[in-house]
This record gives structure tokens, C-alpha cells and sequence, in this order.
């Protein structure tokens, strides 16, 4: 075809030629120029994109140095860039930070090498190869590592004895780390034994004692690697043999696996065989990709299991390293493998290493760095590494202020236990460490643990030790002052600062102290309680005159207290019965109105006069009157006494009745049952205060006993509130588990129901039958009965035979100006004197 296209056009001349090839170079030029002019301008916009995101990454980091994918970014931008000063700046800061991957380890490694040469850079590159496998487990890393030595360090290639013996150790160590990982291990093994036969081709082939000596060192390696379960383990052998019959020996490689091996190779090689096959379902598992994460890290777990249950620790040990590489960052594989190896290992360097990478994988777990400061202790490490530890932890985020406060403390016990222990103190060693211990705890979490237990539990430690092994009484009251001046209203604070006084012998500052807290208010029963102790203490350690004035204090105080707790019952009663008549009144407009409708549809000659609703109307009337009277009166009370109650006022609140019954429809009621019988109605009002909405309480006592039966009632404003205190069904409660369901009062007509008596707080009952009177008449123990007693009151006893009424119907005491008469005049009840056997007989003869 060219053929053609030549013949069919003229040829040009040679100077026609010269022109055409010179457009054409020129073109071409032009070309080229554009290109480059091009490729110039797409690098620049490339170099402003990438000069633009180190510029931001180097911002985030300003602003967030814990930024672990800011730092991966940063390290990949310099080093696509070429940034090489601020590439080993920013290695360095991420590594001070966080433990690099391993491919970031040899990055890190081959970009130094190619960079530098000459004894200082071997140094630098082998100092890198040397952090980056204590880092993680990584047989890729571990063979580069060999590598570098092999052919960079002057005396390993020069073959002197002091080189052989460097690469010889770094073999062995590279074994001890890897030379177990199932799947990779024999990279390492085989490395090895190449080493060793180019050492062997080196040797001089007349010094036979030094040759045959090599052989049985790489023999010895063939042996070792032939009892280690590893992935390759046949091959391995076919190797061996394959070795053995090249110096000479008598194999023949293509019979049976162990023809001409001797005993105890053959021996390791079937156990090594039976242990690889028990593991290789194990290795399946953990080697899939296509699994979630957790379900890989589940796998690792029961192959962890099943390798402790054989009992070999460098073989659990080295699988909890190839569990960390996969999940560096999963704190329970971390606290499982520290807690491992401090059960087993008593190599206290080796257990130290771990506990390093795990709190810098894991920095906001407290219980590592707990754990960390521990063993130093147990290792006797120095007081500087001590402290460097302990300050790093403190710079690490805890999920919660406790842990921040365990840290502190396992600080101060280590103090505490070594200053103890030396005898004389040390200058290095000083109690105002622990004085300054104390206080930076202090500073940083009284703030955040106020009114709390664990934030006591603290103060106390810290005043026992000012005062016994800083033997300063002094600085031991300041604590206890400072721990008051923030939580000054939690009773333990005071308790533990009075226990303390009183431990030491100092009874007066124990007793001012009681004069400084006994009025102030305590949650719960802690100002009541406060004031008993105070009673107890000048019992137990004052005089007469100092009992005598601890009574005149606590004496009205106590009485103010039971004022205000009945005003509070009295409050809740009032608001109880103002709902319960407030809905009462609804449904009977609601009643009266569907009644109207009924009669609305008769015909007009059925309808017939309606008085019920007059009737209805003086029965409200009647009973707000006598709620209004009830209200009136106690109102009345408490102004009268102005807060102090005595006798009289007692009196007067038992004589204040209500007449109107409590009458419960428990439409929207939960009842409770397996109840703590020590249970009262605040602990079960505290129990539904995150529920709110307690309208009414009712616990329900035994009639003969009047004790609690564990059974109570609980009224709710609405069925939203009541479904919520039901979901509390099944918590633990005063140490049993409560049962908590809907009350359906429609299973039972004739159930009874309890209440909670305003004026004595006592239980009673009322049937749904009606109402329940009771006697004005009885007083004292009647009281009692009137409230377990069923609507019995108002039984009239009559005929002759009254004398055999049982003592107990009136009790001794009981009088009435109503007293119902027998037929010869005498009072029911009243002294008679008791009748003869004969007597007896003659009265029931003549009836």
C-alpha cells in the first residue's frame, strides 16, 4: 500500500524535504512546549491543591493533636509532596501520640534508607526497624528488618564473628516474636536457615571441623522448625530431606514422609502434625474477610480459649499479639491480655512492654493505667518512671470521674506503701508527695463528685494519713474542713469528721462539732439522726451537765422536725382528697346527665318525681362541710403551737376525726406487693419519685398485728404516670424484688382498701361496700383498732348475757356517757363483779 501511494504521488525534492522535516521539527516543538506548558500548569494547581490541604491538616492538628486520621492524612500529603524535614516531624509527633501501623513502619523505614547512607543513617533505619515491631506483631515487618541488617550493616555482610553473632541474635529474637504465628511464621524460619547457608558457601572447604559444625547448626534449625505447628510443615520436611541428602546422607526423598528420619525429629514432627490439625478449623475462622469485625473478633476469642486450655503461654501469648494487630483498639482484648499474662508471666519487662502499648492503643480506659501502676510497684520500678507514668495518665479522657479518682488513689497507696516500708524517709520520697497527690485530686474533682460517697471516701483516707503518717493534726481538721465547706449538707462528711475527733480521744472538738451541725438540714433522716447522735455521744463520753444540754438543744429541734413532717403528710392528704372529690364530682355530673337522657326517652306518664338528686346534694354538702371543719382544725393547730407541739397538742390531733370515709375506686392505681415490711410510705413515695404524679399511698396492715402485710396501693394523677410506675416492675426495692400491676378493682367488690391517717399516720381501711364510722369515744389503743377493724364500731350490745363479751371489745379504761345498759342497770364493760359457777347455772336455767 505504501508502495502505491508513493508511485501515485510525486516524489519531493530534497530541499522540499529539508523544509518539510523542519515545519515538521518545528511543530513538534510547538508541540511540546504546549504540553509541557500544560503539564506545567495542571502541577502547579496540583501543588496549590496539596499546599492548601497541608495547610488545613496542619490547622486541625494546631487545634486537635489527638487527631489520629488528621495525622495519617498529614504523613501521607508530606510524603506524596516531598517534604522530607517536615515528614520525619510529623512521623515523630503521631508515634510520641499513637502506635503506627505496620506498613507505616516500613514506609517509614524505606523512605529513610533511600535517603541517607553511611554508618548514621544505618543507626537511624535500624532504630525505626526496632520501634516498629515492638509496636504490633508483623512478619512482613520483622523480614524487612532481617533484610536491612543482612545488607546494609558492615560487619553482618563483611561475615566478621561480631556481625554473625549481631544477625544470629536478631534471628532469635525475630523467632521469639514470630517464629509461633501459625500462618507466617515460617517466612522467619526459612530467612533463618539461608542466613546460616550462605555463612556455610563462605567457609573455607578445608576447615572441615568448622564446616561440619555449620551443618549441624543448620540441621538444628531444620529439627526445631520440624516440632512448631506452622501452615508449610510438609514442605518443611521435603526441605530437610532434600538438605540432608545433599551433605551426603542416605535419604531418599520420594519415599514416605519420616523413611530415615531419626526417632525423636520424627517424634516432634507427628505432634507438631496433630497440632496443626487441631488448629486448622481455628485458623479458617480468624482468616475471613468477608465477616463483620466483631464476628472476627469473636473468633479470636474462642481460639484464645481453646489455646489456654492446653496451657502454653508463648502460644497464647503470641495469639493475643496477632488478636491485637487485627483489633489495636479493643479495650476488652487489651484488659483480658494484660490480666492474662499477670496471672502467668513473672517476666515483669516483658508484662511492663504490654502494658505500655495497650495504654497507648487504649488511653481512656483507667483500669489499664490502674493496672500499670501496679506493677511498677510490684517491679520495683524507679520513683521517676513511676511519676512519668501516673502524669500521662492524668492527661488522658476517662468516661467518668471515678476513674480519674481510682487513678489518684493507687497513686497514694503506692506513696504510702513505700514510705512506709523505708524506714527513714527519703528525700525523694517525701509525705508532701502525697500531701500534693491529695490535693490536685482535690482541685480537680470536688467540683464534679459533690455530696458524693466516693469524694468522702477520699477526704477520709487523705485525714488519716495527715494525721498518722504525716503526724500533722492540724492539716487532718482542714481536710474535714475543706470536704465541708463544698458537701457541707451530706451527714457522712460530719459523721466521719466527729469519728475521727473521737478516735484520736479529742471529745470536746468532737462535741463542738455536734453544736455546729445538729440544726442544719440533712436529706432523708439525716437531721433527726444527727440529733440522736449527739444524745448517744454525750451517753457514752459526757457528763450530766453535758447531757443535760445536749437534750435542751435537740429537744425542740426534733420537735420541729415532727411539725413539719406532719405538715408535709397533711399536705398530701389535703391534695389526695381534693382530687379524689374533684373526680367524684365529674362522674356524677357524667351520671346525672346519661340519667336525664334515660328519662328524657320515657314516656311522660312513667316519669315519675325524682328526689335523689336533693338527697345527693345535702350528702356533698355534709361531707365538705365536715372536710372543711377537719382542714379548719388543723390549720388551727399548728398556729396555735407555733411549731412546737406538746401533749396537748397531740391530744387534740387525735381527736380530730374525719368522718367522711376513704372510699377508693382505684381506677388509676398500681398495687404493690412482695413490699419490705420496714417499708414506709416516704421510702415508697423516694421509690416512685422519677415516675412523679403520687397522688395517694396505702400499705396494708395485718388487723391483729397492725404490722405491715407488704402489700400497698398507690394512686396516680393519670394512667400515663401509672403505666410508667408499672414498667417498674421487677426492681429491687428496700432488698426485694417488687411486683408491681395495674389494680383491677372489678376482680373483687368486697376487697379492702387502705389509707393513710392524717392526723396519726396510722393505716386504715375502709370497705367498698361504705363507709366505715368511727367511734369518737375511743381513745388510746382504740385508736389502733378503729383502723384495722371493719366497720364494726357502732355494734350495740344487748341482752342479759352482755358479762360474756369478750375484755378486748373495750378496752380496760374505755368509758362513755352512751355506755349501753344489761337489764339490772350495769355498764357493758363497765367493773362488775365476775359471777359464781352457780350463779352461772342459775342465770341459764331460768332464761
Amino acid at each position: 500500500m505504501e508502495e502505491t501511494l508513493n508511485s501515485s504521488h510525486p516524489q519531493p525534492s530534497d530541499e522540499a524535504t529539508d523544509g518539510v522535516e523542519a515545519q515538521a521539527v518545528s511543530e513538534t516543538q510547538n508541540l511540546q512546549k504546549s504540553s509541557d506548558s500544560d503539564s506545567d500548569s495542571d502541577n502547579s494547581d496540583s501543588d496549590a491543591e496539596q499546599n492548601l490541604q497541608i495547610e488545613t491538616l496542619e490547622t486541625e492538628l494546631s487545634n486537635n493533636h489527638a487527631n489520629y486520621d488528621a495525622h495519617v492524612q498529614y504523613i501521607r500529603a508530606l510524603r506524596k509532596q516531598g517534604e522530607i524535614e517536615k515528614l520525619r516531624q510529623a512521623r515523630e509527633a503521631m508515634s510520641a501520640l499513637f502506635p503506627l501501623t505496620p506498613t507505616m513502619w516500613q514506609e517509614w523505614a524505606k523512605d529513610e534508607t533511600s535517603l541517607c547512607s553511611g554508618p548514621e543513617a544505618f543507626t537511624t533505619v535500624e532504630k525505626l526497624y526496632e520501634r516498629g515491631v515492638f509496636d504490633y506483631l508483623s512478619v512482613p515487618l520483622w523480614c524487612d528488618y532481617l533484610k536491612f541488617i543482612q545488607k546494609y550493616d558492615p560487619s553482618v555482610c563483611e561475615c566478621s564473628p561480631a556481625g554473625i553473632l549481631k544477625a544470629r541474635n536478631l534471628f532469635e529474637h525475630a523467632l521469639t516474636a514470630a517464629g509461633l504465628h501459625l500462618s507466617e511464621g515460617s517466612k522467619i524460619w526459612e530467612a533463618y536457615r539461608e542466613f546460616e547457608q550462605v555463612i556455610l558457601h563462605m567457609m573455607d572447604g578445608n576447615d572441615t571441623e568448622a564446616r561440619e559444625k555449620q551443618v549441624q547448626r543448620i540441621r538444628n534449625i531444620f529439627h526445631r522448625q520440624l516440632s512448631v505447628p506452622l501452615g508449610d510443615l510438609r514442605p518443611t520436611l521435603l526441605a530437610y530431606k532434600a538438605w540432608e541428602a545433599e551433605q551426603g546422607n542416605a535419604f531418599d526423598v520420594n519415599s514416605s514422609d519420616l523413611d530415615g528420619i531419626s526417632s525423636h525429629v520424627s517424634s516432634a514432627y507427628k505432634k507438631a502434625t496433630d497440632m496443626l490439625n487441631a488448629r486448622v478449623r481455628l485458623e479458617e475462622q480468624i482468616s475471613l474477610q468477608d465477616i463483620p469485625h466483631l464476628d472476627r473478633l469473636t473468633q479470636f476469642m474462642t481460639y484464645l480459649k481453646f489455646e489456654q486450655s492446653l496451657g502454653d503461654p508463648a502460644r497464647v501469648q503470641i495469639l493475643y499479639e496477632r488478636a491485637i494487630t487485627e483489633f489495636p483498639i479493643s479495650s476488652d482484648l487489651w484488659l483480658d491480655y494484660t490480666r492474662y499474662l499477670d496471672k502467668t508471666l513473672k517476666a515483669a519487662s516483658v508484662v511492663k512492654d504490654v502494658y505500655s502499648r495497650a495504654t497507648k492503643n487504649c488511653p481512656w480506659v483507667g483500669e489499664l493505667w490502674v493496672r500499670y501502676l501496679l506493677l511498677l510497684e510490684r517491679g520495683h520500678a524507679s520513683e521517676k518512671e513511676t511519676s512519668a507514668v501516673f502524669e500521662k495518665s492524668l492527661l488522658c479522657t476517662f468516661s467518668s470521674f471515678d476513674e480519674y479518682l481510682d487513678i489518684f488513689l493507687t497513686r497514694v497507696d503506692s506513696l504510702r506503701r513505700r514510705i512506709s516500708s523505708s524506714g527513714e524517709l527519703e528525700d525523694a520520697l517525701d509525705y508532701s508527695i502525697i500531701r500534693d497527690t491529695f490535693q490536685r485530686a482535690s482541685d480537680y474533682l470536688s467540683p464534679h463528685l459533690k455530696n458524693m460517697s466516693s469524694l468522702l471516701r477520699m477526704h477520709t483516707y487523705w485525714a488519716r494519713l495527715e494525721s498518722n503518717l504525716g503526724n500533722n493534726l492540724a492539716a487532718a481538721r482542714g481536710v474535714w474542713e475543706s470536704l465541708l465547706k463544698n458537701s457541707g449538707s451530706m451527714l457522712e462528711a460530719w459523721q466521719g469528721y466527729v469519728a475521727m475527733e473521737i478516735e484520736m480521744g479529742h471529745i470536746s472538738e468532737a462535741r463542738s462539732l455536734y453544736k455546729r451541725c445538729y440544726s442544719k438540714r440533712f436529706s432523708g433522716t439525716g437531721s433527726e439522726d444527727i440529733c440522736h447522735s449527739w444524745l448517744r455521744f454525750e451517753r457514752e463520753f459526757g457528763t450530766l451537765e453535758d447531757y443535760d444540754h445536749a437534750v435542751l438543744k435537740v429537744t425542740p429541734r426534733l420537735e420541729e422536725l415532727q411539725l413539719f413532717k406532719l405538715q408535709q403528710e397533711s399536705k398530701i392528704l389535703g391534695t389526695s382528697i381534693d382530687q379524689k372529690d374533684d373526680s367524684f364530682k365529674k362522674n356524677l355530673h357524667e351520671k346525672r346527665k346519661a340519667s336525664s337522657n334515660i328519662s328524657d326517652e320515657k314516656p311522660p306518664a312513667k316519669r315519675k318525681k325524682d328526689t335523689a338528686p336533693n338527697a345527693r346534694q345535702a350528702y356533698e354538702k355534709d361531707n365538705s362541710q365536715t372536710r372543711n371543719s377537719f382542714k379548719a382544725k388543723t390549720v388551727e393547730d399548728v398556729k396555735v403551737h407555733d411549731g412546737k407541739p406538746g401533749s396537748a397538742h397531740e391530744e387534740k390531733m387525735k381527736d380530730i376525726t374525719p368522718e367522711k370515709p376513704r372510699i377508693y375506686n382505684d381506677k388509676c392505681t398500681a398495687f404493690v406487693s412482695n413490699l419490705s415490711l420496714q417499708a414506709n410510705y416516704e421510702d415508697l413515695r423516694g421509690f416512685f419519685s422519677d415516675v412523679g404524679g403520687v397522688t395517694a399511698i396505702r400499705i396494708l396492715n395485718d388487723k391483729q398485728t397492725g404490722k405491715s402485710r407488704g402489700l400497698a396501693y398507690v394512686d396516680f394523677s393519670d394512667d400515663a404516670l401509672l403505666a410508667a410506675a408499672v414498667a417498674k416492675n421487677k426492681q429491687m426495692f428496700l432488698g426485694k424484688k417488687l411486683s408491681i400491676a395495674r389494680s383491677n378493682p372489678k376482680k373483687g367488690k368486697n376487697r379492702e382498701h387502705g389509707y393513710v391517717d392524717a392526723q396519726t399516720g396510722t393505716v386504715g381501711r375502709s370497705d367498698t361496700k361504705g363507709p366505715t364510722e368511727i367511734s369518737e369515744g375511743s381513745r388510746g389503743s382504740q385508736v389502733q383498732s378503729s383502723n384495722n377493724r371493719q366497720g364494726d364500731e357502732n355494734f350495740q350490745l344487748k341482752g342479759k348475757n352482755t358479762f360474756a363479751v369478750p375484755r378486748n371489745v373495750r378496752p380496760l379504761g374505755w368509758t362513755s356517757t352512751n355506755n349501753p345498759k344489761t337489764d339490772d342497770g350495769n355498764a357493758v364493760g363497765g367493773d362488775q363483779k365476775p359471777k359464781s359457777n352457780d350463779e352461772f347455772r342459775k342465770m341459764l336455767l331460768k332464761s
